[in-house]
């Protein structure tokens, strides 16, 4: 099904669900959203997540099957890994991914950059010989 133009989440959750996998294969970095959004949505514990190693989820979603999107021969083994994989392994990767992205949201996020801000303060102190910034 081809859905032209931007979709909202609550229209494509129906989508995600349906999906015995999701593949995104950016060959840069993008559409971490898709999968993140594919692993939230995936309540009913089937399907699998397909990434190419050029996104940024791929490091953060590991129990995803990765695939260099250049190598068609090995992106076919992947698909066929994929679409052939037994419904427990299905549960077991999309739970722990679960698990992850529910961990990893916005506020993690902002608590990481402003726990990076104090160190950075912290070590402007020191270098400055306790005098401040």
């Amino acid at each position: 099904i081809l859905q032209k133009g931007h979709q909202d989440f609550d229209t494509l959750v129906p989508f995600y669900k349906l999906a015995d996998l999701c593949v995104v294969s950016s060959l840069h970095d993008g559409m971490n959203l898709v999968a993140k959004e594919f692993v939230a949505a995936s309540s009913n514990d089937r399907g699998v997540l397909v990434l190419s190693p050029f996104t940024g989820s791929a490091r953060e979603l590991e129990q995803a099957l990765v695939v260099n999107p250049y190598d068609t021969e090995a992106f076919a083994d992947a698909l066929h890994q994929a679409l052939s994989m037994p419904a427990d392994e299905q549960k077991a990767r999309l739970e722990r991914m679960r698990r992850r992205v529910s961990e990893n949201n916005i506020y993690r996020w902002a608590e990481s950059i402003l726990e990076d801000v104090v160190e950075l303060a912290d070590a402007n102190t020191l270098l400055n010989g306790g005098a401040g910034a």
